[in-house]
Protein backbone atom coordinates (compact mmCIF):
# COMPACT_ATOMS: atom_id res chain seq x y z
CA UNK A 1 0.00 0.00 0.00
CA UNK A 2 2.78 2.49 0.67
CA UNK A 3 5.91 2.85 -1.38
CA UNK A 4 7.68 -0.44 -1.70
CA UNK A 5 10.39 -1.94 0.43
CA UNK A 6 13.48 0.24 0.46
CA UNK A 7 11.49 2.80 -1.54
CA UNK A 8 11.95 0.78 -4.73
CA UNK A 9 8.43 1.06 -6.02
CA UNK A 10 7.23 3.82 -8.35
CA UNK A 11 5.03 6.47 -6.84
CA UNK A 12 2.33 5.51 -9.31
CA UNK A 13 1.96 2.12 -7.68
CA UNK A 14 -0.29 1.62 -4.69
CA UNK A 15 -0.21 -0.36 -1.49
CA UNK A 16 1.00 -0.01 2.08
CA UNK A 17 3.92 -2.33 1.57
CA UNK A 18 4.68 -1.70 -2.03
CA UNK A 19 3.04 1.40 -3.51
CA UNK A 20 0.83 4.47 -3.04
CA UNK A 21 -2.50 4.64 -4.85
CA UNK A 22 -4.30 2.82 -2.09
CA UNK A 23 -3.65 5.73 0.22
CA UNK A 24 -6.28 7.70 -1.66
CA UNK A 25 -9.95 6.85 -1.55
CA UNK A 26 -10.77 5.50 -4.99
CA UNK A 27 -13.51 7.39 -6.88
CA UNK A 28 -15.87 4.44 -6.61
CA UNK A 29 -15.50 4.47 -2.81
CA UNK A 30 -16.38 8.15 -2.70
CA UNK A 31 -19.45 7.41 -4.80
CA UNK A 32 -20.34 4.74 -2.27
CA UNK A 33 -19.91 7.29 0.49
CA UNK A 34 -22.80 9.45 -0.68
CA UNK A 35 -25.20 6.53 -0.91
CA UNK A 36 -24.13 5.45 2.55
CA UNK A 37 -25.01 8.89 3.80
CA UNK A 38 -28.56 8.53 2.57
CA UNK A 39 -29.06 4.87 3.50
CA UNK A 40 -27.43 4.85 6.89
CA UNK A 41 -27.76 2.63 8.33
CA UNK A 42 -6.47 -17.91 11.22
CA UNK A 43 -7.79 -21.27 8.99
CA UNK A 44 -6.64 -23.62 6.24
CA UNK A 45 -5.87 -22.42 2.74
CA UNK A 46 -9.04 -20.50 1.99
CA UNK A 47 -10.05 -17.98 4.64
CA UNK A 48 -6.62 -17.99 6.23
CA UNK A 49 -5.10 -14.89 7.76
CA UNK A 50 -1.55 -14.01 6.82
CA UNK A 51 0.51 -10.92 7.56
CA UNK A 52 2.54 -8.74 5.19
CA UNK A 53 6.22 -8.47 6.13
CA UNK A 54 7.27 -4.98 5.09
CA UNK A 55 10.88 -3.88 5.54
CA UNK A 56 10.99 -0.11 5.03
CA UNK A 57 12.75 0.50 8.32
CA UNK A 58 16.25 0.53 9.78
CA UNK A 59 15.40 -0.92 13.19
CA UNK A 60 13.58 -4.19 12.52
CA UNK A 61 14.47 -7.51 14.12
CA UNK A 62 16.58 -9.92 12.09
CA UNK A 63 14.58 -12.18 9.74
CA UNK A 64 15.11 -15.27 11.92
CA UNK A 65 13.52 -13.45 14.85
CA UNK A 66 10.67 -12.18 12.67
CA UNK A 67 9.84 -15.63 11.34
CA UNK A 68 10.00 -16.95 14.91
CA UNK A 69 7.34 -14.34 15.74
CA UNK A 70 5.14 -15.65 12.93
CA UNK A 71 5.48 -19.15 14.34
CA UNK A 72 4.89 -18.07 17.95
CA UNK A 73 1.74 -16.22 16.92
CA UNK A 74 0.59 -19.14 14.76
CA UNK A 75 0.45 -16.95 11.64
CA UNK A 76 0.17 -19.36 8.74
CA UNK A 77 1.11 -17.10 5.81
CA UNK A 78 3.58 -14.32 5.06
CA UNK A 79 3.67 -11.95 2.10
CA UNK A 80 7.03 -10.60 0.93
CA UNK A 81 7.07 -7.57 -1.36
CA UNK A 82 10.40 -8.53 -2.88
CA UNK A 83 12.68 -11.55 -2.78
CA UNK A 84 15.08 -11.64 0.16
CA UNK A 85 17.26 -14.73 0.46
CA UNK A 86 17.88 -14.17 4.18
CA UNK A 87 14.15 -14.19 4.87
CA UNK A 88 13.61 -17.18 2.58
CA UNK A 89 16.36 -19.04 4.42
CA UNK A 90 14.64 -18.31 7.74
CA UNK A 91 11.40 -19.70 6.29
CA UNK A 92 12.92 -23.09 5.45
CA UNK A 93 11.08 -25.92 7.12
CA UNK A 94 8.56 -23.70 8.89
CA UNK A 95 5.53 -24.68 6.85
CA UNK A 96 4.55 -21.01 6.62
CA UNK A 97 2.96 -20.27 3.25
CA UNK A 98 4.84 -17.60 1.31
CA UNK A 99 3.56 -15.04 -1.18
CA UNK A 100 6.71 -13.91 -2.98
CA UNK A 101 6.67 -10.64 -4.91
CA UNK A 102 8.85 -9.24 -7.65
CA UNK A 103 10.07 -5.68 -7.57
CA UNK A 104 7.92 -3.39 -9.69
CA UNK A 105 11.10 -2.09 -11.28
CA UNK A 106 11.89 -5.60 -12.54
CA UNK A 107 8.59 -6.07 -14.39
CA UNK A 108 9.70 -4.77 -17.77
CA UNK A 109 12.78 -6.99 -17.71
CA UNK A 110 10.79 -10.03 -16.57
CA UNK A 111 8.27 -9.40 -19.33
CA UNK A 112 10.74 -8.96 -22.16
CA UNK A 113 13.57 -11.33 -21.28
CA UNK A 114 12.91 -15.04 -20.64
CA UNK A 115 16.48 -15.51 -19.48
CA UNK A 116 16.02 -12.84 -16.81
CA UNK A 117 12.87 -14.60 -15.59
CA UNK A 118 14.80 -17.88 -15.53
CA UNK A 119 17.59 -16.24 -13.52
CA UNK A 120 15.03 -14.77 -11.09
CA UNK A 121 13.49 -18.20 -10.50
CA UNK A 122 16.93 -19.80 -10.23
CA UNK A 123 17.95 -17.27 -7.57
CA UNK A 124 14.83 -16.93 -5.46
CA UNK A 125 12.59 -19.96 -5.98
CA UNK A 126 14.47 -23.05 -7.10
CA UNK A 127 17.00 -23.10 -4.21
CA UNK A 128 14.18 -22.96 -1.68
CA UNK A 129 11.56 -25.13 -3.38
CA UNK A 130 10.52 -28.01 -1.16
CA UNK A 131 11.88 -26.44 2.02
CA UNK A 132 9.79 -23.27 1.61
CA UNK A 133 6.07 -23.44 0.92
CA UNK A 134 5.48 -20.99 -1.92
CA UNK A 135 1.81 -20.07 -2.08
CA UNK A 136 1.87 -17.53 -4.91
CA UNK A 137 4.35 -15.45 -6.84
CA UNK A 138 3.16 -11.93 -7.60
CA UNK A 139 4.42 -10.07 -10.65
CA UNK A 140 4.32 -6.52 -9.36
CA UNK A 141 2.17 -4.72 -6.81
CA UNK A 142 -0.48 -2.15 -7.75
CA UNK A 143 0.93 -1.13 -11.12
CA UNK A 144 -2.43 -1.23 -12.96
CA UNK A 145 -3.44 1.26 -14.27
CA UNK A 146 -0.07 2.74 -15.15
CA UNK A 147 2.87 2.48 -17.50
CA UNK A 148 4.05 -0.80 -15.97
CA UNK A 149 0.65 -2.45 -16.23
CA UNK A 150 1.18 -3.81 -19.74
CA UNK A 151 4.20 -5.75 -18.49
CA UNK A 152 2.28 -7.76 -15.89
CA UNK A 153 0.81 -10.52 -18.06
CA UNK A 154 3.97 -11.11 -20.14
CA UNK A 155 5.97 -11.23 -16.88
CA UNK A 156 3.55 -13.77 -15.45
CA UNK A 157 3.93 -15.96 -18.53
CA UNK A 158 7.72 -15.79 -18.47
CA UNK A 159 7.88 -16.60 -14.76
CA UNK A 160 5.55 -19.56 -15.34
CA UNK A 161 7.81 -20.79 -18.14
CA UNK A 162 10.84 -20.43 -15.88
CA UNK A 163 9.15 -22.31 -13.04
CA UNK A 164 8.26 -25.17 -15.35
CA UNK A 165 11.80 -25.37 -16.72
CA UNK A 166 13.14 -25.41 -13.16
CA UNK A 167 10.82 -28.25 -12.21
CA UNK A 168 8.84 -26.13 -9.74
CA UNK A 169 5.15 -27.00 -9.88
CA UNK A 170 1.99 -25.96 -8.09
CA UNK A 171 2.91 -22.30 -7.55
CA UNK A 172 0.38 -19.93 -9.19
CA UNK A 173 1.77 -16.69 -10.63
CA UNK A 174 -0.46 -13.62 -10.36
CA UNK A 175 -0.34 -9.93 -9.41
CA UNK A 176 -1.75 -7.63 -6.75
CA UNK A 177 -3.99 -4.69 -7.64
CA UNK A 178 -5.42 -1.71 -5.78
CA UNK A 179 -9.05 -0.61 -5.95
CA UNK A 180 -7.89 2.07 -8.39
CA UNK A 181 -8.46 -0.54 -11.12
CA UNK A 182 -12.18 0.03 -10.60
CA UNK A 183 -14.11 2.79 -12.33
CA UNK A 184 -17.93 2.46 -12.14
CA UNK A 185 -18.26 0.47 -9.00
CA UNK A 186 -21.14 1.48 -6.76
CA UNK A 187 -23.32 -0.25 -5.90
CA UNK A 188 -21.03 -3.31 -5.87
CA UNK A 189 -23.12 -5.18 -8.43
CA UNK A 190 -22.53 -2.38 -10.97
CA UNK A 191 -18.76 -2.35 -10.58
CA UNK A 192 -16.51 -2.47 -13.63
CA UNK A 193 -12.89 -1.89 -14.43
CA UNK A 194 -11.99 1.69 -15.32
CA UNK A 195 -11.34 2.77 -18.88
CA UNK A 196 -7.64 3.04 -18.05
CA UNK A 197 -7.32 -0.41 -16.47
CA UNK A 198 -9.76 -2.50 -18.53
CA UNK A 199 -7.43 -3.10 -21.52
CA UNK A 200 -4.94 -4.71 -19.13
CA UNK A 201 -7.31 -6.23 -16.58
CA UNK A 202 -9.65 -8.02 -19.01
CA UNK A 203 -7.00 -10.27 -20.59
CA UNK A 204 -5.26 -10.63 -17.24
CA UNK A 205 -8.28 -11.98 -15.35
CA UNK A 206 -9.17 -14.23 -18.29
CA UNK A 207 -5.66 -15.67 -18.20
CA UNK A 208 -5.66 -16.12 -14.42
CA UNK A 209 -9.04 -17.84 -14.64
CA UNK A 210 -7.73 -20.23 -17.29
CA UNK A 211 -4.83 -21.11 -14.99
CA UNK A 212 -7.05 -21.34 -11.89
CA UNK A 213 -4.82 -18.73 -10.26
CA UNK A 214 -6.35 -16.06 -7.98
CA UNK A 215 -6.19 -12.31 -8.39
CA UNK A 216 -4.80 -10.49 -5.36
CA UNK A 217 -6.60 -7.31 -4.30
CA UNK A 218 -5.57 -4.73 -1.70
CA UNK A 219 -8.62 -3.64 0.31
CA UNK A 220 -8.51 -0.57 2.58
CA UNK A 221 -11.77 0.75 4.06
CA UNK A 222 -9.64 3.10 6.17
CA UNK A 223 -8.91 5.44 3.28
CA UNK A 224 -12.57 5.83 2.38
CA UNK A 225 -13.40 6.62 6.00
CA UNK A 226 -10.49 9.06 6.36
CA UNK A 227 -11.49 10.87 3.16
CA UNK A 228 -15.15 11.34 4.16
CA UNK A 229 -15.51 10.73 7.93
CA UNK A 230 -18.65 12.85 8.08
CA UNK A 231 -20.47 10.53 5.67
CA UNK A 232 -18.86 7.10 6.05
CA UNK A 233 -19.93 5.58 9.32
CA UNK A 234 -17.02 4.39 11.42
CA UNK A 235 -18.73 1.12 12.33
CA UNK A 236 -19.28 0.29 8.66
CA UNK A 237 -15.58 0.79 7.96
CA UNK A 238 -14.47 -1.14 11.07
CA UNK A 239 -16.60 -4.23 10.35
CA UNK A 240 -18.31 -3.56 13.67
CA UNK A 241 -21.22 -5.72 12.55
CA UNK A 242 -18.85 -8.70 12.53
CA UNK A 243 -17.74 -8.10 16.12
CA UNK A 244 -19.01 -9.06 19.53
CA UNK A 245 -16.21 -7.15 21.27
CA UNK A 246 -16.94 -4.29 23.61
CA UNK A 247 -14.62 -2.06 21.58
CA UNK A 248 -17.00 -1.93 18.63
CA UNK A 249 -20.29 -3.25 19.98
CA UNK A 250 -21.55 0.27 20.69
CA UNK A 251 -20.47 1.69 17.32
CA UNK A 252 -23.37 2.46 15.01
CA UNK A 253 -23.25 0.34 11.87
CA UNK A 254 -24.67 1.31 8.50
CA UNK A 255 -26.04 -1.12 5.99
CA UNK A 256 -26.32 -0.83 2.24
CA UNK A 257 -28.75 -2.83 0.12
CA UNK A 258 -27.72 -3.74 -3.40
CA UNK A 259 -30.54 -5.60 -5.09
CA UNK A 260 -31.27 -8.45 -2.73
CA UNK A 261 -27.87 -8.28 -1.02
CA UNK A 262 -27.25 -6.43 2.24
CA UNK A 263 -23.80 -5.08 3.11
CA UNK A 264 -23.03 -4.37 6.75
CA UNK A 265 -19.36 -3.51 6.22
CA UNK A 266 -17.22 -1.80 3.61
CA UNK A 267 -14.69 -4.64 3.42
CA UNK A 268 -17.32 -6.91 1.83
CA UNK A 269 -18.63 -4.11 -0.39
CA UNK A 270 -15.16 -3.38 -1.80
CA UNK A 271 -14.41 -7.06 -2.34
CA UNK A 272 -17.74 -7.70 -4.05
CA UNK A 273 -17.21 -4.69 -6.30
CA UNK A 274 -14.00 -6.37 -7.42
CA UNK A 275 -15.89 -9.66 -7.88
CA UNK A 276 -18.47 -7.91 -10.06
CA UNK A 277 -15.82 -6.19 -12.18
CA UNK A 278 -13.99 -9.48 -12.72
CA UNK A 279 -17.23 -11.19 -13.74
CA UNK A 280 -18.15 -8.38 -16.15
CA UNK A 281 -14.75 -8.86 -17.74
CA UNK A 282 -15.74 -12.46 -18.41
CA UNK A 283 -13.78 -14.28 -15.70
CA UNK A 284 -16.56 -16.11 -13.90
CA UNK A 285 -15.55 -17.79 -10.66
CA UNK A 286 -12.08 -16.24 -10.42
CA UNK A 287 -10.92 -16.39 -6.80
CA UNK A 288 -9.91 -13.14 -5.11
CA UNK A 289 -7.38 -13.03 -2.30
CA UNK A 290 -7.15 -9.94 -0.09
CA UNK A 291 -3.42 -9.34 -0.23
CA UNK A 292 -3.42 -6.26 2.01
CA UNK A 293 -5.81 -4.74 4.49
CA UNK A 294 -5.21 -2.78 7.64
CA UNK A 295 -5.81 0.31 9.75
CA UNK A 296 -3.25 2.78 11.16
CA UNK A 297 -2.90 3.08 14.92
CA UNK A 298 -1.40 6.57 14.86
CA UNK A 299 0.24 9.22 12.74
CA UNK A 300 -2.38 11.93 13.08
CA UNK A 301 -4.80 10.73 10.40
CA UNK A 302 -8.56 10.83 10.84
CA UNK A 303 -9.62 7.76 12.80
CA UNK A 304 -6.02 6.55 13.13
CA UNK A 305 -6.12 5.32 16.72
CA UNK A 306 -4.95 2.24 18.56
CA UNK A 307 -8.55 1.41 19.48
CA UNK A 308 -9.76 1.59 15.87
CA UNK A 309 -6.79 -0.33 14.50
CA UNK A 310 -7.26 -3.08 17.08
CA UNK A 311 -10.99 -3.25 16.35
CA UNK A 312 -10.52 -3.39 12.57
CA UNK A 313 -7.82 -6.03 12.44
CA UNK A 314 -9.45 -8.27 15.04
CA UNK A 315 -12.79 -7.94 13.23
CA UNK A 316 -11.14 -8.85 9.91
CA UNK A 317 -9.63 -11.96 11.50
CA UNK A 318 -13.02 -13.03 12.90
CA UNK A 319 -14.77 -12.29 9.62
CA UNK A 320 -12.29 -14.29 7.56
CA UNK A 321 -12.26 -17.12 10.10
CA UNK A 322 -16.04 -17.38 10.04
CA UNK A 323 -15.96 -18.61 6.46
CA UNK A 324 -19.08 -16.54 5.80
CA UNK A 325 -17.65 -15.04 2.64
CA UNK A 326 -19.29 -11.96 1.14
CA UNK A 327 -22.91 -11.29 0.16
CA UNK A 328 -22.04 -11.94 -3.49
CA UNK A 329 -20.12 -15.13 -2.66
CA UNK A 330 -21.59 -16.46 0.58
CA UNK A 331 -19.82 -19.38 2.20
CA UNK A 332 -16.65 -18.72 0.19
CA UNK A 333 -13.99 -18.06 2.80
CA UNK A 334 -11.61 -15.21 1.92
CA UNK A 335 -7.86 -15.65 2.28
CA UNK A 336 -6.71 -12.37 3.82
CA UNK A 337 -3.35 -10.75 4.60
CA UNK A 338 -3.15 -8.03 7.24
CA UNK A 339 -0.86 -5.08 6.67
CA UNK A 340 1.60 -5.18 8.33
CA UNK A 341 3.84 -6.98 10.77
CA UNK A 342 5.74 -3.88 11.99
CA UNK A 343 5.57 -0.13 12.21
CA UNK A 344 8.17 1.01 9.67
CA UNK A 345 10.13 4.16 10.44
CA UNK A 346 11.47 4.89 6.96
CA UNK A 347 8.08 5.32 5.35
CA UNK A 348 6.68 8.83 4.89
CA UNK A 349 5.77 10.48 8.18
CA UNK A 350 2.17 10.19 9.27
CA UNK A 351 -0.12 7.17 9.16
CA UNK A 352 2.23 5.33 6.77
CA UNK A 353 4.51 4.57 9.71
CA UNK A 354 1.73 3.18 11.90
CA UNK A 355 0.13 0.19 10.19
CA UNK A 356 2.10 -2.38 12.16
CA UNK A 357 0.75 -5.00 14.52
CA UNK A 358 4.10 -4.95 16.33
CA UNK A 359 6.76 -2.42 17.23
CA UNK A 360 10.31 -3.00 15.99
CA UNK A 361 11.22 -4.16 19.52
CA UNK A 362 8.72 -7.01 18.92
CA UNK A 363 6.19 -5.74 21.46
CA UNK A 364 2.56 -5.68 20.35
CA UNK A 365 1.08 -2.32 19.33
CA UNK A 366 -2.25 -3.72 20.55
CA UNK A 367 -3.61 -7.22 21.24
CA UNK A 368 -4.46 -9.25 18.16
CA UNK A 369 -6.41 -12.44 18.67
CA UNK A 370 -4.86 -14.66 16.01
CA UNK A 371 -6.40 -17.67 17.77
CA UNK A 372 -9.83 -16.53 16.55
CA UNK A 373 -8.56 -17.29 13.08
CA UNK A 374 -8.35 -21.01 14.00
CA UNK A 375 -4.95 -21.59 12.41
Amino acid sequence: MARGDAGMYPAAAGGRGGSSTARKAAPWILACVFLLCSSVLFLGAEGAIGVNYGMIANNLPTPDKVIAMYKANKISYVRLFHPDTTVLTALRGTGIGVVLGTLNEDLAHLASDESFAASWVASYVKPFAGAVTFRYITAGNEVIPGDLGTHVLPAIRNIETALKAAGVTGVPVTTAVATSVLGVSYPPSQAAFSEGSAPVMAPLVAYLSSKKAPLLVNVYPYFAYAAEPETVQLGYALLAGSSSSSATSKVKVASVTDGGLVYTNMFDAILDAAHAAVEKAGAQGLELVVSETGWPSGGGGTGATVENAAAYNNNVIRHAASGAGTPRRPGKAVETYLFAMFNENQKPEGTEQHFGLFQPDMSAVYPVDFASGSY
